[in-house]
Formats: C-alpha cells, structure tokens, sequence
C-alpha cells in the first residue's frame, strides 16, 4: 500500500514575507505540537465528531495525499436500519468521505462482504444511498475479485484479500462499536474481516490468533470507531433497541490496536479480558505502545 506525503507551502503576507525567517518560520515551527497518538471526542452529532477527530489528528491531509484511490471499510454486514447500531453510522461515512475528498483523494470506494443478503443490507443501513450523496464509488464485493496472498501467521499461512482492498493507496477502516458474543466485542481489529474471502467460518476455531494473523498483512492507514450509537448487548446482529446506547463518541487513530484498546472503555473491559486485541498489542500489530500512547479528549458538549 503506498504511503505519500506532501508539504503545504504557505504564501505569507506582505509584512511578513519582509522578516527574517528566524522571526517568522522558525518560531512557528518550535511552537507546532505533533498530533496525538489518539483522539476521543464525545458529546457530539456525526459530522463534527468526524471533523474534530480529524482536526486534532492533524487534519485528513495528514493521511490523504492528491490522487489517492482510497478504500472506506465501513460495517455493513447486517440487515438492520442505523438506529439499531449493527452497522457504521451512514452520517459517521459521509463526513469522512468528504474529507477524503478535500484532501484530494481521486475516488473514494466503499464495500463490505456482508452476513445478511447483499442488497438489503446496503439498503436498510442507509450506507449505499448516503455514500453515493457523499460521492463514493458503493459496490458488493464478487466472489471473483479476491487474491490470495502469504500470510505465514502463527495458524494462517495464506488468505484471500479483496483485492481492491490490496490495491488501493490509503485504507480507512471504519467500524461501529459493538459487543460480540464471540469476541466480546468487534471493533477495528474484526472489521477487517469484511474484505476477506474463503471461509470465515473456519476463523471461529482459534480466532483471536487467526484474526491477529491476517490482520499484520493488511493494517489500514487509520481507523476511525464509530461510537455515535452503540451496541451494548446481543451483538453483532442486534435487533433490540433496549440494548443501544447513544454514547455520541468517536475513537480515532492511525494505530488500530490503539483505537481498539480505547473502544473498550466504551463496554468496561480491559485489554486483557478481550483476547484478540491484547494479542494483537503483544505480537506487533501496534504502532506504538497502546498504553503509552499520547491521547487526547475532546468533549463538544
């Protein structure tokens, strides 16, 4: 996956542009702070949880370079409406779809290999319809397009990919925060078996060392956790309105273990009581110590 960067210039003012650098530049530059590791942000509606997440995070500029071809892995597996809190918030899509966008991105796709009938699930979620508004390429996913590729994991030695997945310049993975009866719960870390092909089924048997194994091989550029609703009991289907909770929360970060370990304070576990994510943290899948990490908290209430 290519990683590119760029450099803004900024065209100062006249009155400035007279001074020297070591009055204008270099003051400015002691005076930046590096971004957080981590950002939470409460209390607020989708489209400015999305945007202050990301204005803290150092802007999506930061992670979307001009021409980039970039892969938005939202939850669409169920065939439930939003309220219901089975799938990512199409409001939570939108608002990071058009950021992509002013970042420069060339197209945005959006796709998620479904549980429940394709067709149904992209329609009562409301995602397909909100991230064509938002100008995203919307697709099911075809038995066709997957790739396998190596994966010399502890229990997986290769694996089907999506390869529009594996093809494209930056990957941002967009979960919903969720309980799961197997897992306790799926945040980032399970999201990403939405873009594997084969038989997930036969993931069950030993997941967490599985999930950790494939995971390694196609870590997302950032991961942005949708906690506006969030889905408390009975995951990851749900169906029951008692078992949501609207927690207003978004749980951003380029580090997916980072994100997942912050989520779980939204359920009352700890790393160590949900195994798949504290493997993940002990066998190098973070990109920096999870509980080290440098978070900041933004409450928009």
């Amino acid at each position: 996956m290519k990683r590119r960067y760029f450099i803004k210039t900024i065209t100062a003012g006249s009155a400035a542009a007279v001074l020297p650098l070591s009055l204008t530049g270099i003051g400015k530059l002691y005076a930046q702070k590096a971004p957080p590791d981590a950002v939470w942000v409460s209390n607020g509606e989708p489209n400015d949880l999305v945007a202050r997440a990301l204005k803290e995070l150092g802007g999506m500029s930061r992670f979307i370079s001009k021409g980039d071809v970039v892969v938005v892995k939202p939850n669409i597996g169920w065939d439930r409406n939003p309220s219901l809190a089975a799938t990512t918030n199409p409001d939570v899509l939108a608002a990071v779809i058009k950021l992509c966008y002013e970042a420069g991105a060339k197209e945005v796709k959006v796709f998620d290999r479904t549980c429940n009938e394709p067709r149904r699930c992209y329609n009562n979620s409301k995602i397909e319809e909100t991230a064509k508004k938002a100008g995203a390429n919307v697709s099911q996913m075809r038995n066709n397009k997957y790739r396998e590729i190596k994966i010399d994991g502890r229990m997986i030695d290769s694996w089907e990919i999506y390869e529009e997945y594996l093809d494209a310049d930056k990957v941002i993975n967009l979960p919903i925060a969720k309980h799961h009866s197997l897992s306790k719960v799926t945040l980032g870390l399970k999201n990403l078996m939405g873009v594997m092909g084969g038989n997930r089924g036969s993931l069950h048997s030993n997941f967490s060392q599985k999930i950790v194994d494939i995971d390694r091989k196609i870590l997302p550029t950032l991961n942005i956790i949708d906690a506006y609703r969030t889905l408390v009991a009975n995951g990851p289907q749900g169906g029951n309105p008692d078992h949501v909770k609207l927690t207003k929360t978004l749980i951003a970060s380029p580090c997916i273990v980072t994100a997942d370990k912050l989520a779980l304070e939204l359920f009352g576990h700890t790393i160590n009581q949900v195994e798949h994510i504290r493997l993940a943290a002990e066998q190098g899948l973070a990109k920096y110590d999870p509980d080290k990490a440098n978070v900041k908290r933004v409450n928009l209430g």
